[in-house]
């Protein structure tokens, strides 16, 4: 039980960074295209959508996936505890961050899903630059997306410090320090073309 937890896991923290990271990031890129116009968005929006095995794709690199992550992920809220013994105030802080961000970002992805596959899918409409506007006109939902992006971003950079060590890539506390400002650079870059990307829709 113990090897297969372990396992687990280890799983949980690679597909995080690898394929679910990658994804987020190549998503965050495309939706930056609306920051050069509706044109831009659309061409890069209709690139992605007719990529060959689209829907192979999508079901064992992305759905899939994030689905594992996100059932082990909330098991993991709730068995973790702070660990103040081996981690410092600052780490511990993160870690207490990480199961709230991986909350409300499970809360945000099936929203966003629900959005712009689901209800497109069953009303045949086309995902496109008017689509985004006009989700993004309500205030509270332009807000919840502003919450939902960065909440994102942040167990994104947060988790591949976590994925760094647990993987035994920083070992030292040198290297998990030099770690730490990577991954806030990471951070910060993401959720920039992101949030760019959101009052680029409005």
């Amino acid at each position: 039980m113990e090897n297969r937890e372990f396992f687990y896991r280890r799983l949980h923290s690679l597909l995080g960074v690898v394929p679910i990271g990658l994804f987020l990031v190549q998503h965050l890129i495309i939706n930056h295209f609306a920051v050069y116009g509706p044109e831009s968005f659309n061409k890069a929006a209709h690139f992605m959508e007719s990529l060959p095995f689209r829907y192979a794709l999508e079901l064992f690199v992305i759905f899939l996936p994030i689905l594992f992550h996100a059932v082990l992920g909330v098991y993991i809220v709730f068995v973790a505890k702070n660990n103040v013994k081996r981690y410092g105030f600052f780490r511990n802080w993160m870690f207490f961050l990480q199961r709230i961000t991986g909350i409300i970002t499970l809360v945000f992805i099936v929203w966003h899903v629900w959005q712009t596959r689901v209800q497109i899918g069953l009303g045949n409409e086309e995902l496109d630059f008017s689509l985004m506007e006009s989700i993004l006109a309500s205030p509270a939902m332009f807000w919840f997306y502003v919450i939902g992006v960065v909440s994102t971003t942040f167990h994104f950079a947060n988790g591949l410090w976590s994925f760094l060590v647990s993987w035994g890539i920083t070992v030292t506390p040198r290297s998990q320090k030099i770690a730490t400002y990577a991954t806030l650079i990471v951070f910060l870059a993401v959720t920039y073309i992101g949030i760019r990307a959101l009052f680029a829709f409005v």
